[in-house]
């Protein structure tokens, strides 16, 4: 640095870190929830603190230098050790009030997560919740969130992991694009047929061919990341997509496409930080949650 006594600013070593790993300082700023030119002046910060240039620019896209990738080790050390001290408070923290933070898909967010809150600020009305709907996993282990429903069973030692339903996916497709095209009779139908893809679409495909469908990229001529819009584009008749069993009540324009394909299994996992779970109010939201979820995948108890 150029004063060695000035004091670090970790705001600006974690606009560092994220737009290192994210590779672009747009997912950067979506992960940290900044907007975009916050985020290019705590880097610059740095950088002018540092005295070294961090990132070279190549299109849109940001690439270490080599004083950058020499740093980044140091950095994400910085990240862990934070981590560890926002964990070890938050478990220390016996306040029922305060912030709970959960993350999970877009489409569990709006159709799942949602309708259970009316019940929660019952239980307890000092909490304050957040909802990180975003499609990529967050780290738990940085505090990005205080949990997480995911789809795979955590492998950290330091996640604590229950699985609380398991979901059956298949394939939905809205009346009218069936009358159009025909009602697939057999598995083999499905070869010529339009089909909306969530991304990365390549691996929704090789799911879909190891569970015996013949389809191929060929299929796909819709796309997106976001699993509300899957849905509203098979209700607009772009093709068959495939949504969980237990979303298709809110989807009646839909009807279910081989209604007797087994379906693909989707665990539902609860995960937190074991260290967070002995906060009196992280703990509250993780075992309302789990009791639900596991009395009810869908919340469709919950009030309307």
């Amino acid at each position: 640095m150029n004063d060695a006594a000035a004091p670090f600013d970790w705001n600006q070593a974690r606009a560092f870190l994220a737009t290192a790993e994210a590779g672009s300082l747009s997912r950067a700023a979506r992960q940290l929830r900044l907007t975009q030119p916050t985020l290019s002046r705590q880097v610059a910060a740095l950088e002018a603190e540092l005295g070294v240039g961090l990132f070279d620019r190549l299109g849109k896209s940001l690439v270490l230098t080599p004083a950058g990738r020499d740093l980044l080790n140091h950095f994400r050390d910085m990240g862990d050790a934070a981590g560890r001290v926002a964990l070890a408070a938050a478990g220390h923290s016996q306040a029922v009030a305060g912030r709970v933070s959960l993350t999970c898909s877009d489409v569990f967010a709006a159709y799942v997560l949602t309708p259970l809150l009316p019940d929660l600020r019952d239980l307890a009305p000092g909490i304050e919740i957040e909802i990180i709907a975003a499609n990529d996993v967050r780290d738990l282990q940085r505090r990005e969130a205080d949990i997480a429903i995911r789809h795979l069973r955590p492998v950290q030692p330091e996640l604590i992991g229950r699985q609380v339903a398991t979901w059956r996916a298949r394939l939905y497709a809205e009346r009218g694009y069936l009358a159009r095209r025909g009602r697939p009779a057999q598995a083999s139908d499905l070869a010529d047929m339009d089909f909306i893809g969530f991304a990365p679409v390549e691996r929704l495909v090789q799911t879909l061919v190891g569970f015996g469908l013949p389809v191929s990229l060929g299929n796909f001529r819709h796309t997106t990341d976001n699993g509300i819009v899957v849905a509203e584009m098979a209700r607009r008749g772009l093709g068959i997509a495939v949504i969980p069993d237990a979303l298709a009540p809110l989807l009646p324009e839909l009807d279910a496409v081989l209604p007797d394909w087994p379906g693909i299994p989707v665990p539902l996992w609860l995960v937190s930080h074991r260290e967070v779970l002995t906060s009196r109010r992280i703990r509250i939201v993780y075992d309302f949650l789990a009791e639900a979820l596991t009395r009810n995948p869908r919340g469709q108890n919950a009030r309307p």
